[in-house]
């Protein structure tokens, strides 16, 4: 872990996905966020800079991780993210929209959050599904492109929108987003925590929704901090 004041929270979980359980236990955004300095980031919650960077050189004790998700090809990334990512995401959303709408249906008037929650995470379905349509449609296939073209020596055709900046900063904003939408759910839940009388449907949602937010937080990540950047790069070098 070194050149942490430097380096954005993204760049420093791109190095190593263990720094996302630290960021992580300190309420801290490495995804959408992932753009800030640690000193940025900590700031935004009110934390010692410094006990964040001392949890983050402590991980240099532990045993790293064998994945290191940014020396994969890109191409390669962007299959994995749709067969792992894309795949769990389209599975788990209306899997979690019923147990939604039956609790809100069943405790919603003794625990009004529910149906905020059931409101908030309907729209979400609706407009991540969307998301997952146009990478998979439209950006993912120009950035497989991208990666033939220069395996093959050759300029890659101009596509339909141009440059890849703007379907991918667009991407980023539907990012923000989702992230908020999660963030928004986690408050209302009170981080996914079930109150007493909470019967065993009610646990089951709150389990899946933080499972939810804890996949879609390494999905965004893998997307802003290491497939976009290096798609844009190589797409510079092509032109």
């Amino acid at each position: 872990m070194e050149a942490l004041k430097e380096q954005t929270v993204g760049q420093i979980v791109a190095d190593d996905y263990r720094a996302a359980r630290v960021f992580r236990s300190f309420g801290l955004d490495f995804c959408c966020g992932g753009n800030k300095t640690v000193a940025e980031a900590a700031a935004g919650k009110s934390l010692d800079p410094e006990i964040v960077k001392k949890a983050l050189q402590d991980l240099d004790s532990d045993e790293k991780e064998d994945t290191n998700y940014n020396d994969w090809a890109i191409d390669f990334l962007t299959d994995y993210i749709i067969n792992n990512h894309h795949r769990f995401t389209r599975n788990k959303l209306p899997e979690i929209a019923v147990y939604a709408q039956k609790v809100a249906k069943v405790h919603g008037d003794r625990h009004k959050e529910l149906v905020e929650i059931y409101s908030e995470f309907t729209r979400l379905h609706a407009e991540i599904t969307d998301h997952l349509d146009k990478e998979e449609e439209i950006l993912f296939p120009y950035i497989k492109k991208l990666v033939e073209a220069e395996k093959t020596d050759t300029k890659p055709d101009v596509a339909h929108f141009g440059m890849a900046a703007d379907p991918i900063s667009m991407m980023e904003e539907e990012h923000d987003e989702a992230g908020a939408s999660m963030a928004k759910i986690r408050r209302l839940s009170n981080d996914f925590t079930p109150p007493r009388d909470a019967c065993a449907t009610y646990r089951v949602l709150f389990e899946n929704l933080e499972g939810f937010e804890k996949d879609l937080h390494k999905h965004v990540h893998l997307e802003n901090n290491i497939l976009f950047p290096k798609a844009l790069e190589l797409e510079r070098t092509l032109h």
